[in-house]
């Protein structure tokens, strides 16, 4: 079994020896770093650190740590955050009716290639209950329809609340989040069957197949507002021929689809994501 580490994230705005200050404050407090990555966005001045360290011999209890890490962020004017790799998180699947993301997530999960915990599954069509309940997963069915919409988002959110879930991801869940559930609830990543910003909303494949691209993909990515415009995580492609119809694009793109999405559900759930002005910046 692996050390469990503590992984600090930091954005604040950028100037010299920060490097130095940051990597000195867990040494200083007995940590031994493991990883440390940082990024400099000139345009926006701005300093983006990910310092991942042995939690074994650190001077402070790990109940101290998130508002010691508090106070080190605001003396740099920034924000900062603390996460522990032996938590796992408590994730909710989102789907409707194709399996094949919702699969390789469970599957994934069971052999330990994703360091979370899957208790719910919510869906707008009972097909996927045997499945998800194979796998030990509570099977909420929640029927949207127009004119129950709404009501159906205050279910799911207290679903949710009740199951004590940090984040959802959407698994070729064929519904709109509405902004009122963003804004109870943001922490939301998606897979879209496209290679965004190419092919924004539905049926991406067979408009694809009809420009004639030579190119499809998938692309995971956080949920907002913007439909299909959060920011982006992980991607993945595959090439494509004039021989090919729009059922081998949209089977080839099954495949794009799984990988793109735990690709960037294991790089969230390992902290390696920092969001900034509404885009990311990955270390992997």
């Amino acid at each position: 079994m692996s050390v469990p580490t503590a992984i600090l994230q930091v954005i604040c705005p950028d100037r010299p020896g920060l490097v130095s200050e940051l990597s000195g404050w867990v040494a200083a407090n007995g940590g031994n770093i493991r990883h440390a990555d940082h990024h400099t966005d000139a345009g926006a001045g701005l300093f983006l650190s990910r310092i991942e360290w042995q939690l074994e011999g650190f001077g402070l209890p790990r109940e101290a740590v998130a508002p010691a890490v508090t106070a080190l962020a605001e003396r740099l004017g920034g924000d900062g955050q603390v996460h522990f790799s032996d938590a796992a998180a408590r994730v909710a699947i989102f789907v409707s009716k194709q399996d094949h993301c919702l699969v390789d997530l469970l599957w994934r999960t069971r052999a330990g290639e994703l360091p979370m915990q899957v208790p719910l599954v919510i869906s707008n069509h009972p097909d996927l209950q045997a499945l998800a309940e194979d796998f030990g997963a509570r099977f909420v069915h929640l029927p949207v329809l127009p004119d129950s919409k709404q009501e159906a988002e205050r279910a799911q959110l207290q679903v949710l609340e009740d199951h004590g879930i940090e984040l959802v991801v959407l698994a070729k869940y064929m519904q709109v989040l509405s902004p009122d559930f963003l804004a109870s609830f943001p922490a939301v990543i998606n897979i879209h069957h496209s290679f965004l910003p190419a092919f924004k909303g539905a049926q991406p494949y067979h408009r694809a197949w009809e420009r004639g691209v030579k190119l499809i993909g998938a692309t995971a990515h956080y949920v907002t507002e913007d439909l299909d415009g959060g920011p982006i995580i992980e991607q993945a492609t595959v090439p494509v021929s004039h021989r090919d119809d729009v059922e081998d694009l949209i089977r080839k793109g099954r495949d794009m689809e799984r990988l793109a999405l735990a690709r960037a559900l294991r790089l969230h759930l390992r902290r390696q994501v920092m969001v900034y002005r509404g885009r990311t910046a990955v270390f992997s």
